[in-house]
């Protein structure tokens, strides 16, 4: 009885699987939440820090001016006039010197009429369209604010590999201030705005660092749960592996149960036939050969004779296929000769052989010997040989292989050139009472398969590429001897199981072909 196959369709972890698939999904959704959250975060707290930075160097470049240019300038000229030369000269020389190499972009100077009084590019002086919206705020309130500002999206930025300089500015609007005295009611010194200072910074650099902490916390998210993904589909494998296995050998058992059960009921069967067919069809045959031989001329009796005769042998040859198969007997363990049982085979067959047009080919190697019972090892090669010939038919040939592998076995491949085995039959074919035939028993193969099963060896069947039928035997050699476990009935059942008693001495005749 074949083993059904076992699909991943029968085994339960459809469920698993979906849900591995709905937390993968779930897993890179929530690392890319995270990885944005986490950027957000970055981008936050580094526009924190630059703003903490700016607002130190303009309260220090304020200072500068007050105490470098705005008092000198006052004592000696008495009032400030940035349109004289030589007062903005002086104010240019104090701010360079404070920026240097602080990586300014743009620095300006408004006045209360949100003109540009000041510029490090002296094209922009006197200009009024450059003014941003927050001047004036800033002049009234006295607080500096800060502003991004970006010519790149932030998600096209995510996929640009060199940002371009000056993409993103941080523009700082900082009140330009002078100290007029202490307030007498609070004791705090009091000051009054007479600018704004603008101040742009080029923070490109620092967003293309969040960038790429962006994508590494993103690669990171994204590494760790593809290897969670992949151990858990391991074990979901490993688990199904386990699973198909146990399945398996759960069929394989049921099926082995299936089998014992068909073969209580034909040892029943066989039963019947000895007792009740055997000896009166032994009677029958023997009287039928004496009166064949009493019998002298072409008269109608002795046609009569000679079918009743002939009818009696096959009759008598189908009940010993039955008492072969129910009836295996442990074989002997001695040292056979390969070569040898191949010749005393082919020297039976070689008349049908000749008849039937079919050559037989060996490549057996001399030495080649197996351990096992001579007389059965005779019969499964016998009519493994029989079984090629009446495939073929007519005209063909049937190839012997045989070598000694690695592992100890030694292995025989019989292959001919008939049609081959029916491919949708072929996991059948060694299923007792399976034939392919109009007449036969369905017995040939399983007995062999028996024989070749109580040896401790196993047979395959299968097509090749090409044509022709493949028979492939297993048989452990003597020098695996010491590694063989006892001799199992493996296929078959003794007489004994099913509590029938046969007579000695029955005939052991070849099988008919399945």
């Amino acid at each position: 009885m074949p083993n059904a196959s076992v699909t991943s369709r029968d085994l339960p972890f459809g469920l698993t699987r979906f849900l591995s698939w709905i937390s993968l999904v779930l897993i890179l959704a929530s690392s890319v939440t995270l990885a944005f959250f986490i950027g957000n975060s970055a981008r936050s707290t580094l526009l924190l820090r630059q703003q903490d930075y700016a607002r130190l160097m303009a309260a220090n470049l304020n200072h500068q001016i007050y105490r470098r240019f705005t008092l000198p300038t006052f004592l000696a000229f008495g009032r400030i006039a940035l349109r004289q030369p030589v007062q903005y000269q002086q104010l240019d020389e104090v701010v360079q010197s404070t920026i240097h190499g602080l990586h300014v972009e743009e620095l300006r100077i408004y006045g209360g009429d949100n003109i540009v009084n000041y510029s490090i590019e002296n094209s922009e002086l006197g200009r009024t369209d450059l003014t941003p919206e927050g001047v004036p705020l800033v002049m009234k309130d006295g607080r500096p604010s800060f502003e991004i500002l970006s010519n790149v999206d932030m998600f096209k930025a995510m996929f640009t590999l060199d940002l371009p300089r000056r993409s993103y500015m941080l523009r700082t609007l900082f009140p330009l201030s002078v100290e007029i005295g202490v307030n007498k009611a609070t004791g705090q010194k009091e000051s009054l705005t007479t600018g704004v200072l603008e101040i742009k910074q080029d923070i490109t650099d620092d967003y293309d660092n969040v960038i790429r902490f962006q994508w590494l916390i993103l690669a990171t998210c994204l590494g760790s749960s593809t290897v969670l993904f992949a151990l858990l589909q391991f074990f979901i494998f490993k688990a199904e592996r386990t699973l198909r296995e146990r399945m398996a050998q759960t069929r394989k058992l049921q099926d082995e149960l299936h089998q014992n059960e068909k073969l209580a009921g034909m040892g029943r069967v066989v039963a019947s036939i000895a007792h009740e067919i055997r000896n009166p069809l032994g009677i029958i045959r023997s009287s039928a050969e004496l009166l064949l031989r009493r019998a002298e001329g072409e008269n109608t009796s002795r046609r009569i004779l000679e079918a009743v005769y002939d009818e009696s042998c096959r009759l008598s040859q189908t009940v010993n296929d039955f008492l072969d198969y129910a009836r295996p007997r442990i074989p002997r363990r001695e040292h056979v000769d390969v070569n040898a049982l191949l010749n005393q085979a082919q020297a039976f067959l070689n008349e049908e052989l000749r008849r039937h047009g079919v050559e037989l080919v060996r490549h057996v190697p001399e030495g080649l010997s197996v351990l096992g019972d001579k007389d059965l090892l005779y019969r499964a090669f016998y009519n493994i040989l029989v079984n090629a010939m009446q495939a073929i038919e007519k005209e063909g040939v049937i190839r012997i292989r045989g070598k000694r592998r690695e592992d100890g076995m030694v292995e025989l491949a019989f292959h001919d050139s008939g049609p081959g085995f029916p491919p949708n039959e072929l996991p059948r074919m060694l299923d007792p009472f399976f034939t392919t035939k109009d007449h036969g028993t369905g017995l040939g193969l399983p007995i062999v398969n028996t024989i070749i099963a109580s040896h401790d060896g196993c047979m395959e069947l299968s097509n090749p590429a090409g044509e022709g039928a493949l028979v492939t035997l297993l048989l452990p050699s003597p020098e695996a001897a010491g590694s063989l476990a006892e001799p199992a009935l493996i296929g078959g059942a003794s007489m004994e199981t099913f509590g029938i008693q046969t007579p000695e001495g029955a005939p052991a005749a070849p099988l008919n072909h399945q």
